[in-house]
């Protein structure tokens, strides 16, 4: 399966050029895993892969809009379909501007609750810290990020210092 996916991200995800990163940084390496996890079987197979790095006392995955959109929803998915009660979170980038104005998208859970976030591609960390803060404002414990793909450029770092656990299912390296 693991084989397969990385076959999956490097023929749509993975562009090699001149590009400016989110971050402001240029770089050679362009990774957009949308095209993979929009894509039934792109996402079947990651949210499995990442199924088997989330703790059994999780309640929850919960992921910064856009990037974690699919993979929050898939990962549900993936444990219903085995049986184990998963509920999905979506940190938004800016609070809800009417209505209830809301941050977080999704069943609202007890205090306490652990929760685990996902994201798609991690380069300094920053937009990952930015849900796992956002979801420790609402009284969630969150001690893991689990990604698609590391970068490579200091979002280990980054999570050490906000005492979370970065796991990347791959490196850039293995996409080069």
């Amino acid at each position: 399966m693991k084989e397969q996916i990385l076959k999956m991200l490097k023929e749509k995800a993975y562009r090699k050029g001149e590009f400016t990163l989110s971050s402001g940084k240029s770089s050679e390496h362009y990774v957009n895993c949308k095209p993979v996890t929009l894509n039934g079987e792109g996402l079947y197979l990651i949210s499995n892969l990442m199924l088997d790095n989330i703790k059994p006392d999780v309640v929850a995955v919960g992921g910064l809009a856009l990037g974690a959109d699919p993979l929050v929803s898939g990962v549900a998915m993936a444990c219903y379909q085995q049986w184990r009660p998963l509920d999905a979170l979506i940190v938004r980038k800016k609070a809800k501007g009417h209505g209830t104005q809301q941050w977080i998208e999704g069943p609202k859970l007890p205090e306490g609750s652990k929760v685990t976030v996902l994201e798609d591609v991690v380069t300094t960390g920053e937009s990952s810290i930015q849900a796992v803060l956002r979801l420790r404002d609402a009284g969630y414990v969150v001690d893991r990020v689990v990604s698609v793909i590391d970068r490579q450029e200091g979002a280990i770092n980054a999570m050490n210092s906000a005492e979370v656990e970065l796991i990347s299912l791959f490196k850039l390296e293995e996409l080069v």
